[in-house]
């Protein structure tokens, strides 16, 4: 049968195909309706300037109609072949029987029969033409396809066990070798990691919200996120880099925190710190290190300050921390949870403080960063603070008393506030106030030992001290005299307890005398207000 080529096509300026224009029209509908039934000699010519994937995908289906309907439909080829078919409007309504388009919906609705490398195949050819999977909803149905396969952990192999039998030149082959080597490592979790890894930041972004919806392992994905931005850096450019981290850092916040290592947090952290991601992916980033501030250490929050600063280490990225942590942790902030990060807040202070370039305003913020209940002792917060005045020898009395305004001098140790007192370094209104709480503190144990000892003189209380101490419990009483108490030879440890409370009296009453004849020498050097401070004083041993 004689071809004539009455029909010249320029498919997106890239070829010009010569065709038989009888053969084409009988099944595209939008051939045929632009041509009507002309059959004049004269050559026709007709100009596509966005036909889906170029002159190669119009060459498969120019032979699908010179081949009378026939053709191989395959993964790689069957997102192409159905955005084509469509856009030519090859239905069966133009041809009278099966056209292209009942062929490559056929073939995505048997989509769930396929081996788990053809969808690796249609999933790769997807990401290349995406816009075109995406409108079809190949790309859609084949992501639903790998997340169920993931999804099913008992299934012994990827590849199918069954297939339609008119698949329409669908290929379901099964390689033994490769159902074996599947089978071996279907028991680890990360066995389809690498296989998925060669997909573009856009498709795993697609592919994680996909598993977020089905409630796939979070763990396991948060693991993939990391895994793939390792794979993807070793050949990316910078700007690869940044795309891949974005989404990298998208996808691990909608995860739950708990899913998620602090310690993978920083090394995302300390790579994000040589890139110019947006500010949304970094306050992201920041919120989830917040949100964890407890387990981190020392040594994650030692980051070096930004280039063009002069600090040493980067204070402004470590108080964005603890205001996440603060704002993120809400109601599940517990004292434990609270006293960790206090704790290495401490630690952190301590490491900055000597930093000749930290200003006033840093330090004060750290210092006052935290509530005053996350700590119980203020000694390591006072030693930093010494360490920093010591430092920053020139800063102003009034931005010294704002640091010290920071301080709990009720929760300081004897030692420290004995320290404080003596302290040139500190405004002289600190070293008063350190006494009087000091002093405080001795007052109120003085006042409990002498209602201790009221107490014990009661016989009714006597009676009771007596059942206490064969129950072995008069080691916890503290008492000051034993000379009322009958005390037989079986209490020899209750007699040595209360001897030591005598002789711990004594001594914390010389230690009163000694405190308040510092203070008296204080006041002498002090200014008027100082000594108008330290003259309200109680003289609590007099």
């Amino acid at each position: 049968m004689a071809v004539c080529c009455d029909l010249e096509a320029d498919i997106n300026g890239e070829e010009t195909f010569l065709l038989d224009k009888k053969i084409i029209c009988s099944f595209s509908g939008r051939l045929s309706k632009l041509f009507g039934k002309s059959t004049g000699a004269n050559r026709n010519k007709v100009i596509f300037n966005d036909f889906p994937g170029g002159a190669e995908n119009f060459e498969l289906i120019s032979r699908f109609c010179y081949n009378k309907g026939e053709i191989d439909i395959n993964p790689s080829n069957i997102s192409l072949l159905y955005s084509a078919a469509e856009f030519m409007e090859m239905s069966k309504s133009v041809s009278g029987n099966c056209n292209l388009l009942e062929k490559t919906k056929k073939c995505i609705e048997e989509l769930g029969y396929w081996t788990w490398p053809d969808l690796l195949v249609a999933l790769k050819h997807c990401q290349e033409m995406q816009q075109v999977a995406t409108s079809s909803g190949i790309l859609e149905k084949c992501l639903d396809s790998i997340v169920g396969r993931l999804a099913i952990t008992g299934e012994a192999s990827p590849c199918a066990s069954t297939s339609s039998p008119d698949s329409s030149g669908l290929r379901l082959s099964c390689d033994t070798r490769s159902t074996e080597s599947l089978k071996n490592s279907f028991s680890r979790a990360n066995w389809w990691f690498e296989d998925l890894s060669v997909l573009s930041p856009n498709l795993v972004e697609m592919l994680v919200k996909s598993m977020v919806s089905r409630k796939y392992n979070q763990v396991i994905i948060s693991r993939f996120l990391l895994y793939y931005q390792k794979s993807k850096f070793f050949t990316a450019s910078s700007d690869e880099k940044r795309q891949v981290l974005e989404i990298v850092i998208d996808g691990l916040y909608t995860l739950d925190p708990s899913c998620i290592s602090c310690k993978s947090l920083f090394g995302v952290l300390r790579v994000v710190l040589n890139l110019n991601i947006s500010k949304s992916s970094r306050n992201k980033l920041e919120c989830m290190i917040g949100s964890q501030m407890d387990q981190a250490t020392l040594d994650n929050l030692l980051i070096p300050s930004p280039y063009g600063t002069s600090c040493l280490y980067d204070v402004n990225l470590v108080l964005r921390f603890l205001k996440a942590f603060l704002r993120e942790g809400g109601w599940r902030l517990s004292p434990t949870r609270m006293k960790k990060v206090a704790s290495l807040m401490d630690l952190y202070i301590a490491e900055v403080a000597p930093d000749p370039f930290l200003r006033f305003s840093k330090f004060l913020a750290l210092v006052v960063a935290l509530p005053d209940s996350a700590r119980d002792c203020w000694d390591e917060l006072y030693h930093a603070i010494d360490v920093y005045l010591e430092v920053h020898a020139g800063l102003s009395e009034e931005e010294k008393l704002k640091i010290c305004c920071a301080l709990n001098y009720e929760k300081l140790s004897s030692d420290a506030c004995v320290h404080l007192s003596q302290n040139a370094k500190f405004p002289s209104k600190s070293s008063v106030e350190a006494l009087f709480s000091q002093q405080l503190k001795l007052k109120n144990l003085l006042q409990g030992t002498k209602n201790s000892k009221s107490d014990m003189d009661s016989p009714c209380k006597l009676n009771e001290t007596r059942a206490k101490a064969k129950k072995g419990e008069g080691s916890e009483q503290i008492v000051l005299y034993s000379g009322r108490l009958d005390i037989s030879g079986d209490n020899e440890n209750l007699r040595a307890h209360l001897q030591g409370m005598q002789w711990r009296v004594i001594e914390l009453e010389k230690l009163c005398k000694k405190m308040q004849a510092q203070m008296a020498k204080l006041m002498k050097s002090k200014t008027p207000t100082t000594h108008s401070t330290a003259r309200s004083l109680p003289r609590l041993c007099s």
